[in-house]
Order: C-alpha cells, then sequence, then structure tokens
C-alpha cells in the first residue's frame, strides 16, 4: 500500500476520545470525543495546511529574517515564511519521525534534526501522544546529541475547534496578563504590554468573552496558573461545550492565532493555541530559550481535553 503523504498513521483510541497521528512533523491529524471534533483536521493524503498540529522545534513561531547570533556566531537559516522574510516554526515540522513505541492508546515517534546551515546542532526529538479519559497528552522531548551547546524552544500547532460555528462565534478565555505587541505587516515583536493597555486594545480576554470579529495572532506571557501550576485556554459555544488545552510551567508563552486566511472558506476555522517555551524571535532576544549541553535532555507537555 502506498504511504499517504502525510505520512504513516497511527490511530489511538481511549474511551470516548479518538486521535491520529501522522509520522510526517509528528502531526496531530485528528482529534475527536464522542465523534465531535476538538481540532481542525486535515486529509490523510493532503500537503498539511497551515501546520495544521505540527511538533514545532527547534524554535516556534518566528526567527525575524531568519538571522541570529548564538554562542557568538552568526547564523542565517532559511526564510521559510516568505511573504513576510521569516524563519517559521522550526525544522522539524516536515521530517518523517519513527515509531519508538506503540500501543492502542499511545505512540511515541522520534526523528533527528541533523546539524546544518543556519543550526548546526545535532538534537533527536522524542514526541509521545497518549490518550486516556482526561483528552490526549503530548510530550515533546529534545537531547543534544551533537558536541556543542544548542539553542532549543518547542511548542504544538493545533487549532482548536469548540464546536459548530466558526472562531467568531466561540468564547474565549485566556489567563495571561500580557501580550507581545507585534508590527502590522511582519508581525515583528514591539513590545510586552499589559493585556488592558491602550496598545493591546481587544487582546485581553483574561475574563471569558466572545472573540467576535477580533484578530488575534500575538503571544501571551504571564499566565494564571492554578495551585498545580498549570494554565488552562478555553474556547466555548454558546451553550458551554468546547475544548480546552492545558499546560505547566515548561510553556510560560502562549501563541494564538485566529487562523485568518484571504479564503472564505478557509478563514477561522479554529483557533491556534501553540503554548511555547519560549517567545517569538527568542533566538534573537535569548528569552526563555533552552541551552541544551551536549547529551543534555529537556520536555515539554500540554493536554487537549473536551469541555
Amino acid at each position: 500500500m502506498t504511504t499517504p503523504i502525510s505520512g504513516t498513521h497511527f490511530g489511538l483510541t481511549s474511551g470516548d476520545y479518538h486521535a491520529t497521528i501522522a509520522s510526517v512533523g509528528a502531526t496531530l491529524r485528528t482529534l475527536e470525543f464522542r465523534g465531535r471534533p476538538l481540532v481542525v483536521p486535515f486529509d490523510a493524503d493532503e500537503v498539511r495546511p497551515a501546520f495544521r498540529g505540527a511538533t514545532l522545534a527547534p524554535w516556534p513561531n518566528r526567527v525575524v529574517d531568519g538571522r541570529y547570533t548564538f554562542n557568538g556566531v552568526a547564523q542565517q537559516l532559511a526564510l521559510t515564511e516568505p511573504s513576510r522574510g521569516h524563519a517559521l516554526h522550526g525544522l522539524a515540522s516536515w521530517l518523517d519521525f519513527t515509531v519508538v513505541d506503540r500501543a492502542a492508546d499511545n505512540v511515541t515517534l522520534s526523528a533527528t534534526i541533523e546539524a546544518q546551515a543556519g543550526y548546526p546542532h545535532r538534537v533527536d526529538v522524542a514526541v509521545t501522544f497518549s490518550l486516556d479519559e482526561d483528552g490526549l497528552h503530548t510530550t515533546v522531548t529534545a537531547t543534544n546529541t551533537g558536541t556543542d551547546v544548542a539553542p532549543w524552544g518547542t511548542a504544538p500547532h493545533p487549532y482548536l475547534v469548540a464546536g459548530e460555528g466558526h472562531v467568531d462565534d466561540w468564547t474565549l478565555t485566556l489567563p495571561a496578563t500580557t501580550v507581545v505587541t507585534v508590527t502590522e505587516d511582519r508581525l515583528v515583536p514591539i513590545a510586552a504590554e499589559p493585556v488592558d493597555a491602550e496598545a493591546a486594545a481587544g487582546l485581553d480576554f483574561v475574563e471569558p468573552r466572545l472573540i467576535g470579529d477580533t484578530f488575534i495572532d500575538h503571544a501571551y506571557t504571564d499566565l494564571v496558573r492554578d495551585a498545580q501550576g498549570m494554565a488552562t485556554v478555553s474556547v466555548l459555544t454558546a451553550d458551554g461545550t468546547g475544548v480546552e488545552m492545558v499546560w505547566d510551567e515548561a510553556c510560560p508563552w502562549v501563541q494564538i492565532h485566529t487562523a485568518d486566511n484571504d479564503d472564505p472558506a478557509q478563514s477561522r476555522l479554529g483557533l491556534a493555541v501553540e503554548p511555547m517555551t519560549c517567545p517569538p524571535d527568542a533566538f534573537n532576544s535569548g528569552v526563555d530559550v533552552v541551552v541544551l549541553q551536549p547529551n543534555e535532555s529537556t520536555s515539554a507537555g500540554w493536554t487537549i481535553r473536551a469541555v
């Protein structure tokens, strides 16, 4: 049989949950609860659109102009966001991951980011997806298998679906008190602002409110967490059902995007919620970049569950 272009597929089932994982990019292709989609899916034999469900590594979001300096050495990455002139979402999203462990309710996939122009480091990446009665749990573990220190960051890229309708129809709760403002044309970070500041007008969702026609493509931080240190973002329909994403202190940032598209049929189908270990352009700012020593490992994880 011919392998679909999105890679080898692994179906996971536990109770009322079912997920499909595609090997290219260690991608969450589908996630359902009692048959209700919790993420925007894509077809198995389709080139994955808009990074839907991909694992982002060794950096999430953008490196502005693809240029940065690490350990005193200037680097130039390939510009993978040509319209804005940036290096977008890392190097792992088109790698074909191989299976390491497999069961009915979980799978672990692995790949190696080889040393290359712009990122002269070798990092092994393992991604575990596990379903149980509390939803889909994902853990990304990076191990520096090279001989030099390596900068690292990671995030997922799911587009959450609350239910019927579009992003405009759903209520967002986002417990973050700081947002990074960006330039309108290239989304280059400008400054971290309180969400209730004039410069951040319309971006405050600490209290639940309808998204409506608000455009969001911003990183948030200073997350309000529960007693266990967990942050929770929820997206709900008018009847109170929906989906939420939960993560711990390994991800002090989250990118939110309303998935606006020039094609109305593809626009605002789901809300991208991306817990991140570091902010946009972190390889330049240095903020929250994980510096991996040779043979050192680091992990981050998150959960998607139905409401």
